[in-house]
Protein backbone atom coordinates (compact mmCIF):
# COMPACT_ATOMS: atom_id res chain seq x y z
CA UNK A 1 0.00 0.00 0.00
CA UNK A 2 1.74 3.18 -1.17
CA UNK A 3 1.00 6.55 0.37
CA UNK A 4 1.99 10.12 -0.29
CA UNK A 5 4.15 9.93 2.84
CA UNK A 6 6.04 7.03 1.19
CA UNK A 7 5.08 4.54 3.88
CA UNK A 8 4.19 0.91 3.31
CA UNK A 9 2.51 -0.93 6.22
CA UNK A 10 3.51 -4.35 7.44
CA UNK A 11 0.92 -6.94 6.27
CA UNK A 12 1.97 -9.29 9.07
CA UNK A 13 0.98 -6.78 11.76
CA UNK A 14 -2.70 -6.79 12.77
CA UNK A 15 -5.11 -4.35 11.22
CA UNK A 16 -6.84 -2.32 13.95
CA UNK A 17 -10.57 -1.94 13.27
CA UNK A 18 -12.65 0.39 15.44
CA UNK A 19 -16.39 1.05 15.29
CA UNK A 20 -19.75 -0.65 15.41
CA UNK A 21 -20.87 -4.21 16.01
CA UNK A 22 -24.35 -5.57 16.48
CA UNK A 23 -27.15 -7.82 15.35
CA UNK A 24 -28.61 -7.49 11.85
CA UNK A 25 -32.29 -8.26 11.28
CA UNK A 26 -33.10 -8.06 7.58
CA UNK A 27 -36.56 -8.50 6.14
CA UNK A 28 -36.72 -9.22 2.38
CA UNK A 29 -40.14 -8.43 0.93
CA UNK A 30 -41.67 -10.95 -1.45
CA UNK A 31 -44.01 -8.38 -3.03
CA UNK A 32 -44.63 -4.63 -3.07
CA UNK A 33 -44.46 -2.88 0.33
CA UNK A 34 -47.84 -1.91 1.81
CA UNK A 35 -47.60 0.69 4.54
CA UNK A 36 -49.62 0.37 7.74
CA UNK A 37 -49.94 -3.40 7.59
CA UNK A 38 -47.95 -6.61 7.77
CA UNK A 39 -46.05 -7.63 4.65
CA UNK A 40 -45.02 -11.15 3.56
CA UNK A 41 -41.23 -11.50 3.67
CA UNK A 42 -38.31 -13.67 4.56
CA UNK A 43 -36.53 -12.50 7.71
CA UNK A 44 -32.98 -13.39 8.65
CA UNK A 45 -30.80 -12.61 11.64
CA UNK A 46 -27.00 -12.41 11.69
CA UNK A 47 -24.20 -10.30 13.16
CA UNK A 48 -23.36 -6.94 11.61
CA UNK A 49 -21.96 -3.47 12.13
CA UNK A 50 -19.53 -1.92 9.62
CA UNK A 51 -16.38 -2.37 11.71
CA UNK A 52 -17.37 -5.88 12.79
CA UNK A 53 -18.11 -6.89 9.19
CA UNK A 54 -14.80 -5.52 7.92
CA UNK A 55 -12.92 -7.27 10.74
CA UNK A 56 -14.54 -10.64 10.07
CA UNK A 57 -13.96 -10.40 6.32
CA UNK A 58 -10.29 -9.53 6.89
CA UNK A 59 -9.88 -12.48 9.26
CA UNK A 60 -11.48 -14.88 6.79
CA UNK A 61 -9.01 -13.66 4.15
CA UNK A 62 -6.16 -14.51 6.51
CA UNK A 63 -5.26 -11.00 7.67
CA UNK A 64 -4.45 -10.63 11.40
CA UNK A 65 -7.05 -8.21 12.77
CA UNK A 66 -8.03 -6.70 16.12
CA UNK A 67 -11.50 -5.28 16.70
CA UNK A 68 -12.15 -2.53 19.22
CA UNK A 69 -15.88 -2.16 19.70
CA UNK A 70 -18.52 -2.29 22.44
CA UNK A 71 -21.36 -4.72 23.10
CA UNK A 72 -23.90 -5.11 25.86
CA UNK A 73 -23.72 -7.50 28.78
CA UNK A 74 -26.43 -9.57 27.15
CA UNK A 75 -26.70 -12.88 25.27
CA UNK A 76 -26.34 -11.12 21.89
CA UNK A 77 -23.05 -9.55 22.94
CA UNK A 78 -21.70 -12.82 24.27
CA UNK A 79 -22.67 -14.76 21.14
CA UNK A 80 -21.34 -12.04 18.84
CA UNK A 81 -17.93 -12.15 20.53
CA UNK A 82 -17.80 -15.94 20.37
CA UNK A 83 -18.60 -15.91 16.64
CA UNK A 84 -15.87 -13.33 15.98
CA UNK A 85 -13.30 -15.30 17.90
CA UNK A 86 -14.21 -18.45 15.99
CA UNK A 87 -13.74 -16.51 12.71
CA UNK A 88 -10.22 -15.55 13.78
CA UNK A 89 -10.69 -11.97 15.00
CA UNK A 90 -8.74 -10.81 18.06
CA UNK A 91 -11.53 -9.76 20.45
CA UNK A 92 -9.48 -8.80 23.52
CA UNK A 93 -10.18 -5.08 23.05
CA UNK A 94 -13.97 -5.48 22.89
CA UNK A 95 -15.71 -3.74 25.79
CA UNK A 96 -18.86 -5.07 27.43
CA UNK A 97 -21.18 -2.65 29.15
CA UNK A 98 -24.32 -2.98 31.29
CA UNK A 99 -25.50 0.50 30.25
CA UNK A 100 -26.62 -0.26 26.69
CA UNK A 101 -27.88 -3.29 24.77
CA UNK A 102 -25.73 -4.76 22.00
CA UNK A 103 -26.16 -2.73 18.82
CA UNK A 104 -28.88 -3.58 16.32
CA UNK A 105 -29.63 -2.89 12.66
CA UNK A 106 -33.13 -3.43 11.24
CA UNK A 107 -33.49 -3.31 7.45
CA UNK A 108 -36.27 -3.80 4.92
CA UNK A 109 -35.23 -4.90 1.43
CA UNK A 110 -37.73 -4.75 -1.42
CA UNK A 111 -38.56 -7.54 -3.84
CA UNK A 112 -35.87 -6.23 -6.24
CA UNK A 113 -33.30 -6.75 -3.43
CA UNK A 114 -32.79 -3.00 -2.93
CA UNK A 115 -32.61 -1.46 0.54
CA UNK A 116 -35.96 0.22 1.20
CA UNK A 117 -35.11 1.70 4.58
CA UNK A 118 -33.16 0.80 7.70
CA UNK A 119 -33.00 1.63 11.38
CA UNK A 120 -30.02 1.28 13.66
CA UNK A 121 -29.47 1.46 17.40
CA UNK A 122 -25.76 1.94 18.02
CA UNK A 123 -25.96 3.80 21.33
CA UNK A 124 -23.52 1.25 22.73
CA UNK A 125 -20.78 2.96 20.68
CA UNK A 126 -20.92 5.81 23.21
CA UNK A 127 -18.84 3.51 25.42
CA UNK A 128 -15.96 3.90 22.93
CA UNK A 129 -14.69 7.11 24.49
CA UNK A 130 -11.56 9.14 23.91
CA UNK A 131 -10.29 7.92 27.29
CA UNK A 132 -10.88 4.28 26.32
CA UNK A 133 -8.93 4.76 23.09
CA UNK A 134 -6.02 6.38 24.92
CA UNK A 135 -5.93 3.38 27.26
CA UNK A 136 -5.43 1.19 24.17
CA UNK A 137 -2.71 3.35 22.60
CA UNK A 138 -0.39 0.31 22.35
CA UNK A 139 -2.78 -1.28 19.82
CA UNK A 140 -2.13 1.60 17.43
CA UNK A 141 1.64 1.21 17.80
CA UNK A 142 1.37 -2.50 16.93
CA UNK A 143 -1.06 -2.11 14.00
CA UNK A 144 -0.50 -2.22 10.25
CA UNK A 145 -3.30 0.30 9.68
CA UNK A 146 -6.37 1.81 11.31
CA UNK A 147 -9.86 1.34 9.89
CA UNK A 148 -12.73 3.30 11.47
CA UNK A 149 -16.43 3.70 10.85
CA UNK A 150 -18.28 6.86 11.84
CA UNK A 151 -20.47 5.36 14.53
CA UNK A 152 -17.78 6.73 16.85
CA UNK A 153 -18.52 10.04 18.52
CA UNK A 154 -16.80 13.10 17.02
CA UNK A 155 -14.38 13.23 19.95
CA UNK A 156 -13.57 9.51 19.81
CA UNK A 157 -13.07 9.69 16.04
CA UNK A 158 -10.67 12.59 16.47
CA UNK A 159 -8.75 10.68 19.14
CA UNK A 160 -8.51 7.50 17.05
CA UNK A 161 -7.12 9.44 14.09
CA UNK A 162 -4.68 11.32 16.34
CA UNK A 163 -3.37 8.08 17.89
CA UNK A 164 -2.96 6.53 14.44
CA UNK A 165 -1.02 9.54 13.17
CA UNK A 166 1.20 9.40 16.25
CA UNK A 167 1.83 5.70 15.52
CA UNK A 168 2.63 6.45 11.87
CA UNK A 169 0.06 4.07 10.41
CA UNK A 170 -2.33 4.63 7.47
CA UNK A 171 -5.85 5.72 8.35
CA UNK A 172 -8.78 4.25 6.39
CA UNK A 173 -12.40 5.24 6.95
CA UNK A 174 -15.91 4.37 5.85
CA UNK A 175 -18.51 7.18 6.11
CA UNK A 176 -21.08 4.50 7.14
CA UNK A 177 -24.28 6.42 6.30
CA UNK A 178 -25.57 9.71 4.96
CA UNK A 179 -26.44 10.82 8.50
CA UNK A 180 -22.91 10.17 9.81
CA UNK A 181 -20.69 10.96 6.80
CA UNK A 182 -20.16 14.62 7.72
CA UNK A 183 -18.12 13.53 10.76
CA UNK A 184 -15.27 12.68 8.36
CA UNK A 185 -15.07 16.03 6.55
CA UNK A 186 -12.67 17.66 9.03
CA UNK A 187 -10.40 14.60 8.88
CA UNK A 188 -10.13 14.13 5.11
CA UNK A 189 -6.57 15.57 4.90
CA UNK A 190 -5.39 12.82 7.26
CA UNK A 191 -7.01 9.86 5.50
CA UNK A 192 -5.04 7.39 3.42
CA UNK A 193 -8.27 5.86 2.10
CA UNK A 194 -11.96 6.69 2.16
CA UNK A 195 -14.68 4.45 0.70
CA UNK A 196 -18.03 6.28 0.45
CA UNK A 197 -20.96 5.25 -1.68
CA UNK A 198 -22.43 7.87 -4.02
CA UNK A 199 -24.81 9.37 -1.46
CA UNK A 200 -22.07 9.61 1.19
CA UNK A 201 -19.64 11.10 -1.34
CA UNK A 202 -22.20 13.83 -2.03
CA UNK A 203 -22.00 14.76 1.65
CA UNK A 204 -18.19 14.67 1.77
CA UNK A 205 -17.77 16.72 -1.42
CA UNK A 206 -20.67 19.11 -0.98
CA UNK A 207 -21.79 18.20 -4.50
CA UNK A 208 -24.84 16.57 -6.06
CA UNK A 209 -24.47 13.71 -8.52
CA UNK A 210 -26.03 10.35 -9.28
CA UNK A 211 -24.29 6.95 -9.16
CA UNK A 212 -24.92 6.56 -12.91
CA UNK A 213 -22.97 9.76 -13.79
CA UNK A 214 -19.54 8.20 -14.15
CA UNK A 215 -17.65 11.33 -15.19
CA UNK A 216 -19.07 13.37 -12.31
CA UNK A 217 -18.31 10.58 -9.83
CA UNK A 218 -14.67 10.46 -10.98
CA UNK A 219 -14.54 14.24 -10.59
CA UNK A 220 -15.88 13.83 -7.04
CA UNK A 221 -13.18 11.26 -6.26
CA UNK A 222 -10.56 13.67 -7.60
CA UNK A 223 -12.07 16.42 -5.45
CA UNK A 224 -11.67 14.25 -2.34
CA UNK A 225 -8.00 13.80 -3.30
CA UNK A 226 -7.67 17.57 -3.65
CA UNK A 227 -9.01 17.83 -0.09
CA UNK A 228 -6.12 15.67 1.11
CA UNK A 229 -7.26 12.03 0.82
CA UNK A 230 -4.60 9.74 -0.66
CA UNK A 231 -7.08 7.30 -2.23
CA UNK A 232 -10.77 8.05 -2.77
CA UNK A 233 -12.90 5.11 -3.87
CA UNK A 234 -16.61 5.68 -4.50
CA UNK A 235 -18.77 2.57 -4.72
CA UNK A 236 -21.77 2.72 -7.06
CA UNK A 237 -23.56 -0.64 -6.64
CA UNK A 238 -24.55 -1.92 -10.11
CA UNK A 239 -22.62 0.96 -11.74
CA UNK A 240 -19.27 -0.28 -10.41
CA UNK A 241 -16.56 1.75 -8.67
CA UNK A 242 -14.87 5.08 -9.42
CA UNK A 243 -11.54 5.97 -7.87
CA UNK A 244 -8.83 8.60 -7.78
CA UNK A 245 -5.35 9.19 -6.34
CA UNK A 246 -2.91 12.02 -7.02
CA UNK A 247 -1.52 9.97 -9.92
CA UNK A 248 -4.46 8.14 -11.47
CA UNK A 249 -8.24 7.86 -11.68
CA UNK A 250 -10.73 5.59 -13.34
CA UNK A 251 -13.73 3.30 -13.24
CA UNK A 252 -14.12 -0.45 -12.77
CA UNK A 253 -17.34 -2.18 -13.74
CA UNK A 254 -19.53 -4.17 -11.41
CA UNK A 255 -20.05 -7.91 -11.90
CA UNK A 256 -23.61 -8.58 -13.02
CA UNK A 257 -25.09 -11.08 -10.60
CA UNK A 258 -28.23 -12.29 -8.92
CA UNK A 259 -28.74 -10.49 -5.61
CA UNK A 260 -29.94 -12.53 -2.66
CA UNK A 261 -29.27 -9.91 0.05
CA UNK A 262 -27.41 -6.57 -0.36
CA UNK A 263 -26.47 -6.29 3.33
CA UNK A 264 -22.72 -6.29 3.98
CA UNK A 265 -21.58 -6.14 0.35
CA UNK A 266 -19.92 -2.75 0.80
CA UNK A 267 -18.06 -3.93 3.90
CA UNK A 268 -16.82 -7.01 2.03
CA UNK A 269 -15.55 -4.70 -0.73
CA UNK A 270 -13.67 -2.57 1.80
CA UNK A 271 -12.12 -5.54 3.59
CA UNK A 272 -10.89 -7.19 0.38
CA UNK A 273 -9.51 -3.85 -0.82
CA UNK A 274 -7.62 -3.35 2.46
CA UNK A 275 -6.26 -6.90 2.34
CA UNK A 276 -5.05 -6.42 -1.24
CA UNK A 277 -3.42 -3.05 -0.57
CA UNK A 278 -1.71 -4.39 2.55
CA UNK A 279 -0.18 -7.09 0.37
CA UNK A 280 1.10 -4.61 -2.27
CA UNK A 281 -1.45 -5.58 -4.92
CA UNK A 282 -1.79 -2.68 -7.43
CA UNK A 283 -4.79 -0.41 -6.91
CA UNK A 284 -6.74 -1.49 -10.02
CA UNK A 285 -6.39 -5.16 -9.09
CA UNK A 286 -7.16 -4.40 -5.43
CA UNK A 287 -10.43 -2.73 -6.45
CA UNK A 288 -11.31 -5.71 -8.67
CA UNK A 289 -10.79 -8.02 -5.69
CA UNK A 290 -13.08 -5.75 -3.69
CA UNK A 291 -15.76 -5.96 -6.40
CA UNK A 292 -15.37 -9.74 -6.38
CA UNK A 293 -15.89 -9.85 -2.58
CA UNK A 294 -18.97 -7.63 -2.81
CA UNK A 295 -20.45 -9.80 -5.57
CA UNK A 296 -19.94 -13.02 -3.61
CA UNK A 297 -21.60 -11.40 -0.58
CA UNK A 298 -24.57 -10.22 -2.65
CA UNK A 299 -25.20 -13.87 -3.54
CA UNK A 300 -25.21 -14.96 0.10
CA UNK A 301 -28.23 -14.66 2.45
CA UNK A 302 -26.19 -13.09 5.23
CA UNK A 303 -23.82 -10.26 6.08
CA UNK A 304 -20.43 -12.00 5.75
CA UNK A 305 -19.61 -14.92 3.47
CA UNK A 306 -18.43 -17.68 5.85
CA UNK A 307 -16.14 -19.40 3.31
CA UNK A 308 -14.51 -16.26 1.91
CA UNK A 309 -10.96 -16.87 0.67
CA UNK A 310 -8.51 -15.12 -1.62
CA UNK A 311 -8.84 -18.03 -4.04
CA UNK A 312 -12.60 -17.49 -4.29
CA UNK A 313 -12.03 -13.79 -4.95
CA UNK A 314 -9.71 -14.55 -7.86
CA UNK A 315 -12.08 -17.19 -9.24
CA UNK A 316 -14.84 -14.54 -9.34
CA UNK A 317 -12.65 -11.67 -10.58
CA UNK A 318 -14.00 -9.10 -13.06
CA UNK A 319 -11.71 -8.72 -16.08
Amino acid sequence: MKYSKDFSPNPHAPALVIGSAGVDIVGCLTEKLHLGTSNPSSIRRSYGGVARNVAENLARLGQPVRLLTAVGEDPDGEALMAALEQAGVDIHAIVRTPHYPTGAYLAVVNADKELQFALDDMRVCEVITSELLHSHAALFQEASLLFVDTNLSKKALRTAISLARRAGIPICADPTSVSLASRLIAHLPRLSLVTPNAAEANILCGRTFQASQRRRVIEAAKHLVSMGVDMAIITLAQFGVCYATSETSGHISAIQTEIIDPTGAGDAFTAALLFALLNDIPLDDAIRLGVSAATLTLRYPGTVLPDLTLERLYDNLVV
